[in-house]
């Protein structure tokens, strides 16, 4: 077999332990199955907290979910993406990340992040017949159930890779929101998924977009995503109170913390008839203290996003193609390393402060 029949994996083992290189036969795809040559991959939260030992994971696996690549084959019952476009050998692709039974019961009460037997890129533990599942990788298979979608060779890689993770899980929290026209967002943590919650909100409709984060650097960049106001994440709620006192306080909240003391305050922080929506608690921490007397009669709800629908996904298409040039998404993956020095940007992304490190591949 020759090397252009292999692909390179750089596989996870063990917290903390080097990746080890492994060469994987290229699989011929199945009928609704996709090969594709991956060009950039972006290293997400998620990945820092499973090699670093803050969330499990099976091991040996492939990290990495949020993908872009180029499709190499196709399997023979596939000819076009989700909406409906053509799609062919060479096209440039983003792809849900989960395949899932598309006629599940899940699927069908609108929860198809949830179906049972879900497969997830970049989460799964290397299959001997399938190992090709994750995007520190030359190539990814991609399995029926899959989400697929063609991408505009106008944006770059940098814009691209966190599509399918970041944007498309804040599309799917500005759903949950509803209606956002003339209302006042706030948005706690700046991180890549705050920034993305205020620029879409702002794109909404919204009519205050406020940031909260401990970091003022982060609060910064907030700036250039649409926020009107930045809010540090010490200041008491009578405090805030009085900040925004003048713009009639918050009607929405976007959680991208996950840190219950800040669920918390934001909670106190709603007017009346307030929506919190919360995408950060997926990792362990001490329990949310909420106080059901304040939501009853303040009619207020929160709602939870674990992941999204790919219709999440096509709207987190649409918004970047209208505004990346409007709002810096590139310079949030300001640091890329090639596949064989994973470990290196592994590093960087854990100590560098960086929102984002990208791992590129050898255009050829």
């Amino acid at each position: 077999m020759t090397a252009k029949q292999m692909a390179e994996a750089l596989v996870f083992h063990e917290v903390e332990k080097p990746f080890t290189t492994q060469k994987v036969s290229l699989p011929i795809p199945k009928s609704h199955e996709v090969l594709v040559k991956i060009t950039y991959t972006t290293i997400c939260t998620s990945d820092l907290h499973t090699y670093y030992g803050r969330r499990t994971s099976p091991c040996p696996s492939i990290l990495g979910h949020e993908i872009i690549g180029r499709v190499v084959s196709l399997g023979s019952a596939i000819n076009t993406d989700y909406k409906g476009e053509a799609l062919q050998v060479g096209n440039l692709i983003t792809w849900s990340v989960y395949a899932h039974d598309v006629h599940g019961t899940m699927a069908k009460k609108g929860f198809p992040q949830k179906s049972q037997n879900l497969f997830k890129y970049g989460h799964q533990q290397m299959a001997s017949d399938k190992p090709l599942s994750g995007g520190f990788a030359t190539h990814c298979l991609l399995r029926e159930g899959t989400a697929i979608f063609n991408l505009s060779d106008r944006l770059n890689y940098k814009e691209l890779a966190p599509l399918n993770c970041t944007h498309a899980t804040i599309a799917g929290a500005i759903r949950l929101a509803g209606d956002l026209n003339s209302k006042n967002v706030l948005v706690t943590g700046a991180g890549m998924l705050g920034l993305s919650a205020c620029a879409m909100a702002k794109e909404s409709g919204a009519n205050n977009v406020y940031a909260m984060d401990r970091d003022i650097d982060r609060l910064n960049v907030a700036k250039t995503f649409g926020v009107n106001q930045t809010i540090a994440a010490h200041l008491e709620v009578n405090d805030i109170t009085e900040q925004l006192g003048a713009n009639q306080g918050t009607d929405v909240v976007i959680d991208t913390t996950g840190v219950p003391s800040v669920m918390e305050k934001s909670l106190s922080l709603l007017n009346i008839g307030g929506v919190a929506v919360w995408v950060g608690a997926v990792y362990s921490q001490r329990e949310t203290q909420v106080n059901a007397e304040m939501i009853v009669r303040n009619l207020l709800t929160i709602k939870g996003l674990h992941n999204y629908r790919p219709q999440d996904l096509a709207v987190a298409i649409a918004f970047l193609e209208e505004n990346h040039k409007k709002y810096p998404f590139e310079a949030l993956v300001n640091k890329d390393y090639p596949l064989n020095e994973l470990g290196i940007a592994f590093n960087e992304a854990h100590t560098g402060g960086h929102y984002r490190v990208g791992i590129r591949q050898d255009p050829s």
